[in-house]
């Protein structure tokens, strides 16, 4: 009964994106697609479901073995796959990667899903600059590095930049999160700002306010990893369903009522905040 329950709060709560194999050919076959985070996660879902759209393929992550065998499946589907083995953390790793991108002519689609989550009182953080440093190089500076790599070849398609953000930015901050909430939040900003300077060239930017997502980053806190939340897959669907629409935005039916309840009575969360924890 308690499962059925649960499953029921789901589908409310986290209703599904299907998108058809044939959409799914019909916009991606033959479009060159890069991915950030492919080799775990919402991007190994991603580009395995890309992969089946017959799209072309340069997979960005940290986990060579499982680069290998996503792009050894996109050759046995008949695509074009490519890949770079890479801590995305590594500015002069970062640097050279940015020089072979500015080699690809044509690119349709960034998906920028790397990313760091932390969690870590200031107070716990005072010895730990380098918590900052790196959750920032991921979440915030790749992404910048990588779309203006990757802007002339974005520009000659009228492309787009899908980034993996974090509906909890839209909420008021909660403790220990100000490494993970500085970094996605810094990212937000920019992409709605490179959004507005890159419709000159056609560039389109997107943000996913995504909500919790079972993936083996999230699950480590043993809150999150039995509460209800979307799949890896589920979510890299809804990315694609983002990628697909005419929204520059995609957050759930329940952020769109509770964020601005929760702007309203912000000052009471922040006594609470400031009081419980």
């Amino acid at each position: 009964m308690l499962l059925n329950k649960m499953e029921m709060l789901k589908r409310i709560l986290y209703p599904k994106h299907r998108i058809g194999l044939e959409t799914l050919k019909k916009n991606f076959e033959g479009k060159m697609v890069v991915i950030t985070g492919a080799s775990r996660g919402i991007g190994y879902e991603l580009a395995k479901t890309l992969i089946a759209a017959k799209a072309n393929l340069f997979l960005i992550a940290r986990s060579e073995n499982e680069l290998i065998s996503l792009c050894e499946k996109a050759h046995e589907s008949g695509c074009l796959a490519t890949y770079k083995a890479i801590d995305l953390r590594d500015r002069d790793a970062l640097d050279q990667l940015c020089i072979e991108l500015r080699q690809i002519t044509q690119v349709d689609y960034l998906f920028v899903n790397a990313g760091k989550s932390i969690h870590r009182k200031l107070l716990d953080s005072i010895d730990r600059l380098h918590d900052f440093d790196r959750t920032m190089d991921l979440n915030f500076r790749s992404l910048v590095a990588l779309s203006f790599a990757l802007q002339p070849s974005l520009k000659s398609t009228k492309g787009k930049i899908i980034y993996t953000s974090s509906i909890s930015t839209l909420y008021p901050s909660a403790p220990g999160w100000a490494a993970y909430h500085a970094s996605k939040e810094a990212a937000n900003v920019w992409c709605k700002t490179a959004d507005v300077e890159f419709a000159t060239f056609g560039i389109i930017l997107k943000i996913a306010y995504m909500p919790l997502v079972h993936t083996a980053m999230s699950d480590v806190n043993e809150v999150y990893k039995n509460m209800p939340a979307y799949s890896a897959k589920e979510a890299a669907d809804i990315l694609i369903y983002l990628a697909l629409n005419s929204r520059h935005s995609y957050m759930p039916w329940w952020a769109r009522i509770s964020t601005p309840i929760a702007y309203l009575i912000s000052p009471i969360i922040r006594f609470v905040y400031r009081h419980l924890f």
